[in-house]
């Protein structure tokens, strides 16, 4: 969201942009100062956020409305639907994995399938995303558009030149992403401990599993080899001086992480997970594999399959194989440009507003 706020500079002169924030956290990514931003504190509540949101709608009373990830999808519904207002929905998630069980799980799915039909267009971050759409919540073909999550490479080439201060001193592998369930890191820590190769694991990211994580690590005895480095706001020097890149999910919705260490001209492993990985690496969003497979820009394996996992990190020791899937992986980003994706997300705001 904040790349595509970075490049949509083309349409300031045309339109009012806001941005509003329902919960009141430390800003992980900057926008421009010309954008004016809504700080509100709805802690992360579905009914505060509709009700706050509300709010906030009848006094700016806006053109249209975008909204980024499933509770704000939600909240942009209640606030929109009654109103005759264009309103439209960015799903970033693989929606069925991401809702998860229970209860919880339930009503959450009953409001996406009522308010994602209504809406006047959604905008998926990857086509297997848009399918779960239209297969589990009844959200008709063409109302979908797929336009693939932006990454700013000259940005991150520039990010990854800056010094680490506890840069490793021997080769490594590294993973990157939140602490929790679906990122599954657990999966990636058997893995390296039953590959027995050289070097350390280092994984970025914070979250509520690092206690379950170290805990693993202890049993597996590699307290001095598996590094979690918590949050790092500039993680690219880190991506750059890896061997290779792991992504080990049991679920995405357009995975930056993989494509982010691709900028850095790494090679890269991922699970065939839904969504997104299979479209980036191999351009099929259908594929299926039961092993380790070579794709057309790095490798992917099944999901929780530790052996799979251990034999890409064995594949990986070769020299020349890094390299060349590294240069694979660059050539890849080249779609992946913010520009392309703002001037795709500004068709879809421009054709709703013309529409309405």
């Amino acid at each position: 969201m904040a790349a595509l706020l970075r490049h949509s500079g083309p349409y300031r002169d045309q339109y009012d942009i806001s941005l509003a924030l329902l919960d009141d956290e430390p800003a992980a990514y900057d926008v421009p100062d010309w954008i004016t931003v809504y700080q509100l504190n709805c802690g992360g509540g579905l009914f505060q956020s509709i009700r706050q949101l509300r709010v906030l709608e009848r006094s700016l009373r806006p053109a249209t409305t975008l909204s980024f990830l499933t509770r704000a999808n939600v909240a942009n519904w209640a606030s929109r639907a009654s109103k005759g207002k264009p309103w439209i929905v960015s799903e970033r998630v693989n929606t069925s994995a991401h809702l998860g069980s229970g209860l919880s799980g339930r009503l959450s799915r009953a409001l996406v399938k009522l308010s994602y039909r209504h809406a006047t267009h959604i905008i998926a971050v990857s086509q297997g995303v848009a399918d779960d759409l239209s297969d589990a919540f009844a959200v008709p073909d063409d109302m979908i558009s797929v336009i693939a999550n932006p990454v700013d490479t000259a940005s991150i080439a520039g990010q990854a030149l800056e010094k680490y201060p506890a840069h490793p001193d021997e080769p490594y592998i590294i993973g990157m992403g939140r602490l929790v369930e679906n990122k599954n890191f657990g999966l990636l820590i058997d893995a390296f401990a039953a590959a027995s190769i050289p070097g350390k694991l280092i994984i970025i990211g914070d979250g509520p599993l690092r206690p379950a994580l170290e805990q693993q690590i202890a049993d597996h005895g590699l307290e001095q080899r598996v590094i979690l480095t918590g949050f790092v706001r500039n993680p690219f020097p880190l991506l750059a001086g890896a061997q290779f890149f792991v992504l080990p999910s049991n679920a995405e919705g357009f995975p930056n992480g993989l494509v982010e260490a691709m900028s850095t001209g790494t090679a890269v492993i991922s699970t065939n997970c839904k969504s997104g990985p299979a479209e980036i690496l191999a351009d099929n969003s259908a594929l299926r594999i039961d092993e380790m497979t070579l794709s057309d820009f790095g490798v992917l394996v099944p999901c929780n399959d530790v052996q799979a996992m251990a034999d890409s990190l064995h594949h990986y020791q070769d020299d020349e194989t890094r390299k060349r899937f590294g240069q694979l992986a660059l050539t890849r980003t080249k779609d992946y440009t913010p520009e392309k994706a703002a001037q795709r997300y500004w068709h879809v705001i421009e054709t709703s507003l013309s529409a309405a």
